[in-house]
């Protein structure tokens, strides 16, 4: 737990240096409105397709994440290209204060259960001259799968995530993100692989029309790679109706929590190993909303 605590005392640090409604479509225009000219609506959701971005909800609200991935394309019509197979993440976030969330989920690939954090340090503003959003997120997550072959404790199946999200909007068609990452497992695959590893996020939004947009996003891995591991790649397209966000999307990773997509992605994208995948989110409001920020 000590990496968890590390990456919160740092948080904490940055911190103190940088000093009911059931209608989606009703709070995400809500979230674009300027408030104080602060800029808002960057991503439409909290993912950008496989890791987070860097909104979160406002204060009282609850969203509920429901994520699918199912097999490889490639894997040809006897298993419908991928689609006899299915793997699903359930996920619960509550946004205590409009820059503080508190999430937890449960995928069903490896059994997974992970929790995490996400504070927003930074809100891009015109009027106050900041040129950015950031946020920082931290994460853990326990690898419950059955492993006969191992003498397996609790902390052996742990792994961490700590990321710095910084995003921009352009305009109102174009946003990109930058993700610095660092994760760490206390078991890996091979005395030669690091438990350590950093990363890089690299993510972008395009809005086609007022309800859709094409999203990208790809995690570059720093230092030696364990063999058969790739970098995570996955093209986005979201779907805004009026009572949820749907985002369809085509990757080459499986998991669904970055301690296992980031490190341990199997699949070759350009190899065809291409995973068919959505997220859907529907947000409640649990109590009224006081004033901005």
């Amino acid at each position: 737990m000590k990496h968890f605590l590390l990456g919160a005392l740092c948080f904490i640090g940055i911190v103190f240096s940088v000093s009911g409604q059931d209608d989606l479509l009703k709070q995400l225009e809500k979230e674009a409105e300027p408030i104080e000219d602060k800029t808002a609506g960057t991503f439409k959701g909290t993912r950008l397709i496989n890791g987070h971005s860097v909104e979160v909800r406002e204060k009282g609200t609850l969203d509920f994440l429901i994520s699918h991935r199912f097999g490889r394309i490639n894997s040809g019509a006897y298993s419908l290209f991928g689609l006899d197979e299915s793997n699903i993440r359930f996920g619960l976030e509550y946004a205590f204060i409009d820059r503080f969330t508190l999430g937890v989920g449960r995928n069903s690939f490896m059994k997974v259960y992970d929790g995490f954090f996400k504070y927003k340090i930074l809100q891009q503003s015109g009027q106050q001259k900041v040129p950015i959003s950031l946020v920082w997120f931290s994460g853990a997550a326990a690898n419950t799968l059955k492993r006969p072959e191992l003498l397996m404790n609790f902390e052996r199946r742990l792994g961490f995530t700590h990321q710095a999200l910084i995003s921009r909007k352009f305009n109102e068609s174009l946003s990109l993100q930058l993700a610095p990452s660092y994760i760490h497992r206390n078991l890996v695959s091979s005395s030669m692989e690091e438990n350590g590893l950093y990363a890089l996020g690299l993510g972008g939004r395009y809005k086609i029309t007022p309800g859709t947009s094409l999203n990208l996003e790809y995690f570059y891995r720093f230092g030696d790679q364990t063999k058969n591991t790739f970098n995570a790649l996955a093209i986005g397209f979201d779907i805004e109706t009026g009572g949820h966000v749907f985002q369809l999307h085509l990757t080459n990773a499986q998991s669904m929590t970055e301690t296992g997509f980031i490190p341990a992605t199997t699949g070759d994208f350009f190899g065809g190993d291409i995973h068919f995948g959505f997220n859907i989110s529907r947000t409640f409001q649990l109590k009224e909303k006081e004033e901005g920020w």
